[in-house]
């Protein structure tokens, strides 16, 4: 599998990408998921941003955001760590 891929109209992405970015050791990610402590947000770019989408995924301390190309490739990556805090619901947000 390549690290990024569209399979029917979804997109999947390689744990080990996700788990990196979350901070986690890629054997915790699949388990994390499953009891929801884990949670997900996938955008599709309109207009400008046609092509693009935008995956985000939430820990309860960390945002991981990647966004990419029609061919998968990462355009870019970010993440924001709050620490011993929660992450503010705010930050669940679309867009965001």
């Amino acid at each position: 599998m390549k690290p990024i891929e569209f399979e029917n109209g979804a997109v999947q992405i390689d744990a080990a990408i996700v788990a990196e970015g979350l901070g986690l050791a890629p054997s915790l990610l699949q388990e994390a998921m499953r009891a929801g402590r884990i949670t997900s947000l996938a955008e599709r770019g309109i207009d400008a941003d046609s092509g693009r989408h935008r995956l985000t995924f939430f820990s309860e301390h960390r945002r991981f955001r990647v966004v990419i190309d029609e061919t998968g490739a990462i355009i870019q990556r970010s993440a924001v760590d709050f620490g011993d805090s929660l992450l503010p619901k705010s930050v669940h947000k679309a867009g965001g």
